[in-house]
């Protein structure tokens, strides 16, 4: 499988959510109101990964909200609508992916969507012609990243479908499940959603990411939870990136 052609990239880290006081006052000042969580979230982190739009579609009002209180080099991931991958599981889905694509249009022509994430239920078995005929219905635009929690779409077929659209394999770890870490486009996406990880393994995750970062964007959220481990984690990891450019 042939690697599309990237250029080098930026690093965006960060976390699943930002809306959490328990992230006090390790990650959140002590004092800081929760209406201003975003705010201060974005001028520690660069990137978020929105699972609010997994059971809800995004209103004009909530992303300007948004817009106006993160900076421009801010982005915002956005997980699909659970119509498109639970529901229809990616069949007669052309409708609610119309649906969907409108909800985040705003973000879109603000330059502030980044990937959008459509991660697939972990009964769902791969079927390389779905996942083809999905992919017409989907902008050449808009960029993608697929997030399989079933081993049997680990194929280099599947692997070569993503990278004739330059959609991302979700790279995505757990405590019992982790994607090969395969490029198929010319971005990186990565979800970290073991429940704790070492010096060690930290370090190992931005030696990865920064030799990615070469030549593709990558995203890397951490998981989020109550404790504030992971956007603490994702601010590490954007400081390695800073101390070495």
């Amino acid at each position: 499988m042939a690697e599309p052609g990237a250029s080098k990239g930026m690093i965006y880290a960060g976390t699943s959510g930002w809306a959490y006081p328990t992230w006090k006052p390790e990650f959140y000042p002590e004092k800081l109101a929760q209406k201003d969580f975003l705010r201060y979230y974005a001028s520690q982190l660069n990137a978020v990964e929105v699972n609010y739009t997994f059971r809800h579609m995004l209103s004009e009002k909530t992303v300007s909200k948004w817009l106006a209180e993160t900076p421009p080099e801010f982005r915002f991931v956005i997980k699909a609508h659970q119509t498109i991958t639970h529901i229809k599981r990616l069949k007669g889905a052309e409708e609610s992916l119309r649906r969907f694509i409108a909800s985040v249009s705003l973000l879109e022509s603000s330059a502030r969507l980044g990937p959008v994430l459509f991660q697939l239920p972990p009964n769902l078995k791969a079927d390389a012609g779905v996942l083809r005929d999905f992919l017409t219905l989907v902008p050449k635009a808009l960029r993608c990243s697929f997030e399989f929690r079933h081993v049997s779409w680990f194929t280099p077929e599947i692997y070569d479908i993503l990278a004739e659209r330059n959609c991302a394999l979700c790279v995505a770890e757990d405590d019992d499940l982790a994607t090969p870490d395969v490029t198929t486009a010319n971005f990186a996406y990565y979800r970290l959603r073991k429940t704790a990880y070492s010096p060690e393994e930290r370090t190992k995750i931005r030696d990865r990411v920064h030799e990615l970062a070469a030549s593709h964007e990558v995203f890397a959220f951490f998981k989020h939870e109550d404790t504030p481990e992971g956007a603490l984690h994702a601010r590490e990891l954007l400081a390695a990136e800073a101390r070495k450019a």
